[in-house]
């Protein structure tokens, strides 16, 4: 066996353990918050979808006005997805993230990455959203 492919055997295993870290509890928490986002961007409720971002996240775009828009603007897939199936939250870097695959409304299937924090007194948060478009899926 190469050593590299033996390297790449031991992430796998890490990450794996990594990921049975991750509670029931905690990953239906996550999958809410996400939900709520979605539901609140459906609806054009900027105050709940921003609540649900991290400090961090409200301290850069200041008020709700603001991370509308840029949510309207730059995440188009994530303000109105024409679908949305949730894939098993991961460990990345010690970074818990949940994998969220949509669709936009034009059929192109797009990734979308959510790095999750836990603050206190609030639980889970969105800490962002990383968009990757899948190169030859339409649904």
């Amino acid at each position: 066996m190469s050593r590299s492919l033996l390297c790449a055997l031991l992430l796998l295993v890490v990450a794996s353990s990594l990921a049975a870290d991750i509670s029931k509890e905690d990953a239906a928490a996550i999958r809410k918050v996400i939900s709520d986002q979605l539901d609140a961007f459906k609806r054009d409720d900027g105050p709940l979808a921003f609540s649900l971002a991290t400090a961090g996240i409200r301290a850069q775009f200041g008020t709700p006005e603001v991370f509308m828009d840029m949510v309207r603007t730059q995440y188009a897939v994530v303000y109105r997805p024409k679908s949305v199936q949730f894939q098993s939250p991961e460990i990345v870097d010690g970074q818990l993230v949940q994998p969220v695959r949509m669709t936009d409304a034009a059929g192109a299937a797009w990734l979308a990455i959510y790095p999750m924090l836990r603050e206190a007194g609030r639980g889970w948060r969105t800490n962002g959203c990383l968009l990757q478009r899948l190169p030859g899926v339409q649904t």
